[in-house]
């Protein structure tokens, strides 16, 4: 899940000097009895309730066996201990519900979508209480999705940017959990069986582990009610340890070359960025904005693309995690370009680590930044990802308030700095990806 936070129904001003005023959701949050913390936000506009109750089950806790995180998530919805899989898809459409699932590195979620009407909306937590409490994981059924995941593998391995993302990490984080691919390995996947399914599922699927988010059509009371059903077959359990601090940047710069055989080369330069709420992200996000994370107006595309025409994709960006994300700079161009390009991009790095934004550039951005703001949470699905992300990492109630003000007050001066004391040229790792014969 990525920081790229907005929110609908404001009134929007962009005028120059004029810092734009939001009223963001009103987030309720307590602690159910058994440990979990719950964030919600009344929605009574359409009669309609999104849950996502997540868990720090991500693939970072995979340990020895890469890929379970992912295989364990998505086995949930595949059959309960009283329901085969058949039985619960048809039970849900009957309801006119939906219950899917996903992960990431940090951590794993099922999301439940349902009419508020109760005739629908209590047997509809019924079954993801099921779901969450009593999946059957059965052999067969893990062998199915073993099967899945690693054609899944196989693709992912098949598509250059993304075979680059999983060089990337496993270079940047060598020797931490962050350095596996979510899905895992093909190696990995096929030796999974259904007794350590059912132990990372114990082990981590319980109500002190969980963060539940509730966006939609029902009050407090209500609300109450629901998160005590949906949980009311986990088991209290305990809440996952901390993950280990990032690993140090390399001291010498690190070059890997996946020479797949390909028409095109894919580039990759990173390091470790910076973690969930950390004290500069704000000032980082424009920064980057500038650099490459503005798309068209950005200086890395116009310098690579624009001007000397060695790219027609390039971008760069900051993934914030638990522990400090990534900052990675991807470009895509031609094998006889390639060389030239990685050289034109690390010279438009290094001339904005020196200089910095210049201030029509950070105003620019900001504008860019705010102005998209609205569009990025304009229905309860929207609002629901973020109000979970806010939960589970634990950050201010008032976030979503307050990151307009927080963005519109960042100077080129402020941005520059943050930038230049974070990221170092001379420690990234370079992966790269095809131009093979």
């Amino acid at each position: 899940m990525r920081l790229r936070l907005a929110f609908a129904l404001f009134a929007l001003t962009l005028l120059p000097g004029v810092a734009p005023v939001h009223a963001g959701p009103r987030i309720e949050h307590w602690r159910t009895d058994a440990g979990a913390r719950v964030y919600f936000v009344p929605a009574r506009e359409l009669p309609i309730v999104d849950v996502r109750v997540v868990f720090d089950a991500g693939s970072a806790r995979d340990g020895e066996h890469a890929g379970l995180a992912r295989l364990t998530n998505h086995l949930l919805e595949e059959a309960t201990t009283t329901r085969s899989a058949q039985d619960l898809f048809d039970r849900l459409a009957v309801l006119g519900a939906k219950i899917s699932t996903d992960v990431d590195r940090d951590m794993a979620w099922v999301n439940l979508r349902s009419l508020s009407d109760p005739r629908r909306l209590d047997p509809a937590v019924e079954l993801l209480a099921e779901v969450l409490g009593r999946p059957a994981l059965a052999p067969a059924a893990v062998a199915r999705e073993r099967a899945r995941q690693g054609v899944r593998i196989e693709e992912r391995a098949q598509a250059l940017d993304a075979r680059l993302t999983d060089r990337l990490y496993a270079e940047i984080y060598r020797g931490h959990p962050y350095a596996t691919p979510v899905l895992g390995t093909a190696a990995s996947v096929a030796a999974l069986d259904a007794s350590v399914v059912s132990a990372f599922h114990d082990r981590y699927y319980v109500a002190r582990n969980a963060v539940v988010a509730i966006v939609g059509d029902v009050d407090r009371a209500a609300a109450e009610r629901l998160v005590a059903r949906a949980l009311a077959l986990l088991p209290a359990g305990e809440v996952a340890p901390p993950l280990p601090a990032e690993p140090a940047a390399p001291a010498e710069p690190d070059v890997v070359h996946d020479a797949l055989p390909s028409s095109q080369t894919h580039i990759g330069l990173g390091q470790v960025g910076m973690r969930v709420g950390d004290p500069d992200y704000f000032a980082l996000y424009v920064a980057n904005h500038v650099l490459g994370g503005g798309g068209f107006v950005s200086r890395l595309f116009d310098e690579i693309r624009e001007k000397r025409g060695l790219s027609y994709d390039v971008s760069s960006y900051f993934e914030p995690l638990r522990v400090a994300g990534p900052f990675s700079v991807a470009l895509a161009t031609r094998n006889d370009q390639a060389q030239a390009a990685q050289v034109a991009a690390r010279a438009t790095i290094a001339a904005f680590i020196d200089d910095g934004p210049t201030a029509q550039e950070v105003e620019r951005s900001k504008q860019n930044i705010i102005g998209g703001f609205p569009l990025r949470i304009d229905n309860n699905a929207k609002k629901l990802q973020y109000v979970a992300f806010i939960g589970f990492y634990e950050l201010p109630l008032d976030y979503l308030d307050t990151f307009a003000a927080r963005i519109a007050e960042v100077t080129p001066a402020r941005a520059h700095a943050a930038f230049r004391a974070r990221v170092r040229p001379d420690r990234f790792v370079t992966v790269i990806v095809g131009g093979g014969n």
